[in-house]
C-alpha cells in the first residue's frame, strides 16, 4: 500500500493547555511520519477559509471564533493508511463518544474544543496540506 498524508493540525486548546509534545509523541509511536509542521495563528479569516465547507453549519461562527483565538499547530503526516489510522488514533470528534486511549477521550473538553483536527480523506487531505504549507516545504522533507 502506498503512503498516504493527512493534515493534523494542534488546535488553540491543545496549544493553551501544554500538549503539543505528547500528542505529537503519540503521532509518532502510531507510526506516523512528520512531513511539516509550524506554529501559527489563523485569524478569523484565514479560519473561514480553511473551514469554508462548514460556511452554511450552525457551529461555522464558533468553529471559526475558537479557531482563531491562539496559536495552533498544523501538522502534515505520512503513513500507510495514514487518513483511517489518524481518525482512529484520535477518536470521535465528540470526546464523549471517543475511545478509550484516543487524543480526544484523554484531552478533549467538548465538541467544539476537541484538541486536534484530522483530514477526512486523502483529497481533503492534500488540500487542507496545501492550505498551510508550499509543495516545497513538503518536498523538502523527502526522506
Amino acid at each position: 500500500m502506498a503512503k498516504q498524508r493527512t493534515l493534523a493540525i494542534l488546535k488553540p486548546d491543545c496549544v493553551r493547555k501544554g500538549l503539543i509534545g505528547e500528542v505529537i509523541r503519540r503521532i509518532q509511536e502510531a507510526g506516523f511520519t512528520i512531513k511539516a509542521m509550524k506554529m501559527t495563528r489563523l485569524t478569523k479569516q484565514t479560519a473561514g477559509g480553511f473551514y469554508a465547507v462548514h460556511r452554511e453549519k450552525p457551529f461555522f461562527d464558533e468553529l471559526t471564533t475558537f479557531m482563531s483565538s491562539g496559536p495552533c499547530v498544523p501538522v502534515v503526516l505520512e503513513k500507510e493508511n495514514a487518513i483511517e489510522d489518524f481518525r482512529k488514533l484520535i477518536g470521535a470528534t465528540n470526546p464523549a463518544n471517543a475511545e478509550e486511549g484516543t487524543i480526544r477521550r484523554d484531552f478533549a473538553d467538548s465538541m467544539g474544543e476537541n484538541i486536534v483536527h484530522g483530514s477526512d480523506s486523502e483529497e481533503n487531505g492534500r488540500i487542507e496540506a496545501a492550505y498551510f504549507f508550499a509543495e516545497s516545504e513538503l518536498v523538502a522533507n523527502e526522506s
